[in-house]
């Protein structure tokens, strides 16, 4: 592809010096936290570091970096809803019932990683999903909600478990 490559080393510290301030604080208009958008600037530029994208030497760096960003601030928020949740969770839990500080960061990362796995299955099978292990619904409860068949539901389902269990594998292939 003519006019299109990887973003190279010499490219990236070009594209950092040149827009790395205004990415801040394009950032920090839209998130209100200065260390919050010190660190997801950041985060744009390691993003291109670790995973080379294809850049368009014609293309307006800003809208490329920008695209990236919004990926970014979007996890973030997911992440500090997920925070949230399990926060507001554990505060009807008495103290020494509480988990320590780092069970509770490992916790939450796992929670993020769930959702993140999650995420990725449409609508109706994530559904079905939740539904059976969250609330304990039968097939027919779930089919009833759903307004699908008891059969859909088994499809689902299916479809669930298999996307998990690849994800699941693919966790392990990564660590080792």
């Amino acid at each position: 592809m003519a006019g299109l490559d990887t973003v190279a080393q010499p490219q990236l510290s070009t594209l950092y010096a040149d827009h790395h301030g205004w990415l801040q604080a394009w950032l920090r208009r839209k998130l209100g936290c200065g260390f919050t958008a010190e660190d997801l600037a950041h985060d744009t530029f390691l993003r291109l570091l670790v995973r080379p994208r294809a850049l368009d030497g014609e293309r307006n760096p800003r809208a490329y970096l920008t695209t990236i960003a919004k990926g970014l601030v979007i996890d973030h928020w997911r992440r500090e809803d997920i925070e949230r949740a399990w926060l507001a969770a554990m505060m009807d839990r008495p103290d020494a019932l509480q988990p320590s500080a780092e069970h509770q960061a490992i916790i939450i990362e796992t929670l993020v990683e769930v959702d993140r796995i999650l995420a990725a299955l449409p609508d109706k099978p994530r559904a079905a999903f939740l539904l059976a292990h969250l609330h304990d619904l039968t097939y027919a409860e779930i089919g009833a909600r759903l307004q699908v068949s008891e059969r859909m539901v088994k499809k689902y389902m299916a479809q669930a478990m298999l996307h998990c269990l690849t994800a699941a594998s693919s966790f392990h292939a990564a660590l080792a």
